[in-house]
């Protein structure tokens, strides 16, 4: 199994998908409270679903460049390598939210139901992407 966060400072959204398939499925959101508590709830979905592998969206800035935010992530994805067994990713997010916000909007999805499920949706869009990737490496 293959996770994707898409880590937010209110939200992270969590993604799944099946090794070997290209479908990435929105599992959940969760509300950040602190690093302690965001790192033991991310350990549960870890050990739940036999997670092998975790991608993680990347906050690159729209110029292409390491922004402030790229960097705010780090000390979190270092904190993720040290409690996860498997290879971490790290996976250009730019537009993810965006583009899941508009899904929803064109779904007619209320503004109410958008907010608990768009960083999964995004999530979702992260680990797609990481999966084309790896799959035209390999063509």
């Amino acid at each position: 199994m293959i996770m994707a966060l898409d880590v937010g400072s209110k939200r992270i959204g969590i993604a799944i998908a099946q090794g070997g398939t290209n479908l990435a499925i929105p599992l959940a959101t969760i509300q950040r409270v602190n690093r302690r508590h965001d790192l033991a709830q991310l350990q549960g979905y870890f050990e739940s679903y036999a997670v092998e592998e975790l991608v993680v969206g990347d906050p690159i800035a729209l110029s292409g460049e390491r922004g402030v935010a790229a960097r705010a992530m780090d000390p979190f994805v270092a904190e993720l390598r040290r409690i996860f067994g498997g290879p971490v990713h790290r996976v250009d997010e730019r537009m993810t939210t965006a583009q899941a916000t508009k899904t929803l909007i064109a779904s007619d999805v209320s503004r109410r139901k958008r907010r608990e499920i768009v960083d999964a949706m995004a999530a979702a869009l992260i680990l797609e992407s990481f999966l084309a990737r790896r799959r035209n490496e390999s063509a």
